[in-house]
């Protein structure tokens, strides 16, 4: 076990959790029970004094640091503290601990060795949010793989670690990548020790083809300096190699033929998304986390991966028609069969009466209808006996008994009293799920079942992330309410959470 020593006043190593030529990881603890994760870097800062350009790189690096936690992401792991250590004076950045696997170990026994499309893409939206949430701040990661890249069991959400590298100066961070970086992550400039937002995104696009196709485009074989230098010719030279032709290699046996077949249709929006994150020029790549995520986004929302039953056959799946109508949900497409149905019944119903209403007017002895022409069949006539049921005005008492008891007689043959049954009420459909409510210095407001936009800040221009849903099972809690925007954070079906800004404008205000 590691020798304990204290990191800095209150703050306790734990023991390494991870080490690197670019700075070793290790379990800290604050004030108790309190756990948390030091980075400190191998570069020494002998003088914390402005004059120090190392310090003074240092300074502005944390300053930017800082304002990535300004407002919480929940894709971007909490900065909580950062300065140099009371032995040695090596800089270090103190950051929440997150409790689950990272990419790294998802990827091995006796997890699959690729990832589902569903899951990819979950983590593509995520880790896009996470580099929106950091490049809006001017905040450049630059160390984007596999291990910095945590699944919090706690939320269920992916999480961006380690800023170590993004705190270092040009001269530092040139010596360190070139000596002791993941260079299978590392995008062609960073060879040459340049880093951009563009840097960030070729990384993005290595853990995305990682994912899908089992390995990176270009792996390495082993540590030694001449295999580094052929994974970094190989990032500015060679042409990536077919994902799918690598997916379809690695996909887990114990997966169905069904399975094996749906896995390989990889959406060609994703295949199009990577390929442009792994171009060789910074300039051809997204520009930043913003251009992503919007690509992203636009994409998964509007394209979703289709997700086919367990019991779908290959050959069905081919053969069956595309639908040339407009696809309808399942609760949606139960209400109009109920629909129709009830109109159904109510028609029914009315024809059936009205054919019965003549029948009986035909049985009334009168002499009109032993007149009627029945030669003419394609146009009946049927007699008109409202002449019967006119009002008499009678002179006499004994006209008037008289009367009454012709009345009488009229209606007990034409059944004119007998009550009409009443038709059966038209049966209502169900309703679907209604939309959740939320309650905010006492005002009601409805959540539209459409995207919803969660800014990171009260603010119009603030970065958003969009999520789409019907929101069944989903549990929204009011947490704050600033100006035309309400701070709540969504609990979903699958126990993902997601916090943020809505604006009351997306909202429908429901009159109390």
């Amino acid at each position: 076990m590691s020798k304990v020593f204290t990191i800095a006043e209150g703050l306790e190593n734990m023991g390494a959790l991870r080490t690197g030529g670019q700075g070793s990881v290790y379990k800290g603890k604050r004030m108790g029970a309190i756990i948390t994760a030091v980075k400190i870097l191998p570069t020494p800062i002998h003088t914390e004094n402005t004059d120090d350009r190392n310090f003074r790189n240092f300074k502005n690096e944390v300053e930017k640091l800082k304002k990535v936690n300004e407002v919480p992401n929940p894709n971007v792991v909490k900065i909580l503290n950062s300065g140099l250590t009371e032995s040695g004076s090596f800089p270090f950045i103190e950051m929440e601990y997150i409790e689950g696997p990272d990419l790294e170990e998802l990827l091995k026994p006796p997890h699959n060795p690729v990832f589902t499309i569903r899951e990819t893409i979950k983590l593509a939206e995520q880790l896009a949010n996470a580099l929106t949430h950091c490049h809006r701040v001017g905040v450049k990661h630059g160390d984007i793989k596999s291990n910095n890249v945590k699944f919090n069991t706690d939320t269920g959400n992916y999480i961006l670690l380690d800023f170590g590298l993004a705190i270092m100066s040009d001269e530092q961070r040139r010596s360190s990548v070139r000596h002791a970086g993941a260079v299978e992550f590392m995008a062609p400039e960073q060879h040459d020790g340049e880093m951009f937002f563009q840097t960030d995104i070729y990384s993005y696009g290595v853990i995305l083809y990682e994912l899908l196709a089992g390995t990176v485009p270009f792996p390495l074989i082993n540590k030694g300096e001449t295999a580094r230098n052929s994974v970094m010719l190989a990032h500015m030279e060679k042409q990536v190699p077919d994902l799918l032709a690598l997916r379809r290699a690695q996909l887990p046996e114990n997966w169905s033929d069904d399975v094996k077949t749906r896995e390989m249709n990889v959406p060609g929006w994703l295949l199009d998304v990577i390929k442009k994150c792994l171009e060789k020029q910074p300039e051809r790549r997204f520009a930043n986390g913003m251009d992503l995520q919007e690509a992203i986004l636009h994409h998964s929302h509007h394209n979703p991966p289709v997700i086919a039953k367990p019991t779908e056959t290959i050959a069905s799946a081919v053969s069956a028609p595309k639908p040339s109508g407009v696809r309808v949900s399942t609760p949606v497409f139960v209400l109009m069969i109920l629909a129709i149905a009830g109109l159904g019944i109510v028609s029914a119903y009315s024809l059936f009466f009205k054919n019965i209403e003549p029948k009986k007017e035909l049985a009334i002895d009168s002499p009109h209808v032993l007149q009627q022409d029945t030669t003419a069949q394609a146009e009946e006539v049927f007699p008109d006996t409202t002449t019967e049921i006119k009002p008499i005005i009678l002179d006499t008492a004994a006209q008037q008994a008289d009367q009454d008891s012709l009345k009488k007689e009229f209606e007990r043959q034409t059944g004119a009293n007998t009550p009409k049954p009443t038709p059966p009420p038209a049966t209502k459909p169900k309703e679907g799920p209604q939309e959740p409510v939320i309650f905010s210095e006492g005002k009601k407001y409805r959540i539209p079942k459409t995207t919803l936009y969660f800014h990171e800040s009260p603010n119009n221009d603030a970065p958003r992330q969009g999520i789409f849903g019907l929101w069944v099972n989903s549990k929204f809690e009011v947490i704050d309410e600033q100006g035309n925007f309400i701070y709540v954070t969504l609990t979903d079906n699958d126990g993902q959470v997601t916090k943020g800004w809505l604006k009351k404008t997306d909202l429908k205000e429901v009159p109390q």
